[in-house]
């Protein structure tokens, strides 16, 4: 198993729409950790870590995100692998807006 970790910001209509829990149900159902959190331009940052096949099932849902958002853009970065030890051992969460 290949272990991956990305950040992944996400532009449109994506604040407001239960964008931050939908994706983290959607991480803990994939068995991913990190977090998600609202930035003050208006975008959402996602950073997970997890086997390369589910978090590449969670950026594809991303894409959609909950049913009332709206996403325009994402951008995803990859990580090096030793910035998975920053998460917390098996979750992800939901962080404040930075």
């Amino acid at each position: 198993m290949v272990l991956v970790c990305k950040q992944v910001f996400v532009s449109g209509r994506v604040q407001g729409v239960f964008y931050r829990e939908s994706t983290r149900q959607q991480a803990d159902a994939l068995k991913l950790r990190g977090g998600v959190r609202n930035l003050r331009d208006g975008r959402v940052e996602v950073l997970v870590a997890g086997d390369e096949e589910s978090v590449a099932s969670l950026i594809k849902w991303l894409k959609t995100g909950p049913k009332l958002a709206k996403v325009s853009n994402i951008e995803v970065i990859d990580m090096p692998s030793e910035s998975i030890d920053r998460f917390d051992n098996r979750r992800f969460e939901v962080w404040m807006t930075i």
